[in-house]
């Protein structure tokens, strides 16, 4: 019997050696970054998806209406100016082409301005038309969607998935309002979700890990939106996988340890490697970005798509904001409290930043200020200050007018 209970400990203190001697050793060489924690579990895809919900939601729209009807600022000053603009005119002609080749700083431009302006106006043309509901708004929407779902095959080049992020951001924004909201009828909705499906989301589900992060940020925008009007639970579970890997290797906290966290399924691992891919800067300290000492209007990009899916999140009700406001209510208030003028230190990009951080805080300073009751100083005066907020003609548009002071 002394045997036989004897039997398991042995077997115990064996398991223990043979772990003992498979367990790596340090790597020589050099220093490397503590290993990143596991990511939060992802949120799960909705059980029932909502709609219109990519960025806004009805009830937002809703109080929108409500506003511009009125006579309210800053959101009648905001509707104005999007009513002015180009990309709200019943004239407007749609350019689609079925190749759309963008290089590096889309050079060549083969189609890249028309088709993220096509994209834009057929949003502006969707939020025209709930705003005011005037059928010609939603009808010149519906022609710009359906000329380029009728054509577009494939993007190229270098830039093809930063390209189909942009464009990818404002699709299914637009068509989500008019799916979901105008009774008119779209004949050939289903065509442009089979353009979305096909021609996208391919080119933008599985990220760009070792690009700068706006890149990853802008695709994984676009790929959580796509999924939303497809209904595709895979591609939303996968996009909010990339996002919770992506978010901390852009934005630091001093939690996260002596280094940024690198980018996930990348083979940036070193400290030396991680300091060069965050332009040379050394020096970290909550809410710096890895992108602040490129430029602050790449940082911006990269912010606005963070802030643009945790939003779509929200809607949706697997709200993301928790596990990312403190990185995003930091990043906002870094950047926006030099564009505001505090002198630039020494450490920080060898004392010189490039400003232009864009109009892109609307929709973080509503959701963080507005709605969880986070003080936001510095976000505050530069948003305020920034408005009406326009578009940059890229992905981020008229976000005065749906997000300023919206507590839907």
């Amino acid at each position: 019997m002394r045997l036989k209970a004897l039997v398991p400990a042995l077997a115990t203190a064996l398991a223990a050696a043979v772990a003992v001697t498979l367990a790596p050793t340090a790597a020589a060489g050099p220093e490397r970054a503590a290993a990143a924690p596991a990511a939060p579990a992802q949120a799960a895809a909705p059980a029932t998806f909502t709609h219109p919900g990519v960025v806004v939601s009805r009830p937002q729209l809703d109080f929108v209406r409500s506003k511009v009807q009125a006579g309210a600022q800053p959101w009648k000053a905001a509707y104005d100016q999007m009513m002015a603009s180009s990309y709200a005119s019943l004239t407007r002609a749609p350019k689609p082409r079925a190749v759309v080749e963008c290089g590096s700083s889309s050079n060549p431009n083969h189609g890249c301005t028309d088709e993220r302006q096509d994209a834009v106006a057929a949003y502006t043309q969707a939020l025209a038309w709930y705003i005011t509901r005037d059928d010609r708004h939603a009808r010149k929407a519906i022609e710009i969607m359906d000329a380029w779902s009728a054509v577009i095959t494939d993007h190229t080049n270098s830039n093809a998935p930063l390209q189909t992020g942009w464009a990818g951001s404002s699709w299914p924004r637009a068509a989500e309002i008019i799916k979901h909201t105008y009774t008119g009828g779209w004949a050939n909705s289903g065509r442009f979700a089979t353009m979305l499906r096909t021609v996208y989301l391919p080119e933008i589900i599985n990220g760009a890990a070792t690009k700068n992060g706006n890149w990853e940020l802008i695709m994984t925008e676009a790929a959580l939106g796509i999924a939303v009007h497809l209904e595709d639970r895979a591609a939303y579970d996968k996009a909010v996988k990339t996002y919770l890997g992506r978010v901390p290797a852009y934005v630091y906290l001093s939690t996260d340890g002596a280094t940024p966290k690198p980018p996930p399924n990348s083979s940036i691992d070193t400290r030396d490697e991680i300091v060069k891919y965050w332009q040379g800067q050394s020096t970290f300290a909550d809410g710096l970005s890895q992108e602040t000492c490129r430029d602050f209007g790449h940082t911006g990009w990269g912010l606005a798509a963070a802030v643009h899916t945790a939003e779509t999140s929200r809607i949706q009700g697997a709200d993301l904001y928790p596990q990312v406001s403190e990185r995003l209510r930091h990043a906002l208030g870094f950047h926006t409290k030099y564009e505001n003028g505090t002198a630039v230190p020494s450490w920080l990009c060898g004392g010189t930043v490039k400003p232009g951080l864009g109009r892109v805080t609307e929709v973080g300073f509503n959701a963080l200020n507005g709605r969880m009751g986070i003080s936001m100083t510095n976000t505050q005066i530069y948003t305020e200050s920034h408005r009406p907020s326009g578009t940059d003609n890229y992905f981020v548009s008229w976000e005065t007018l749906t997000h300023a002071g919206n507590p839907n």
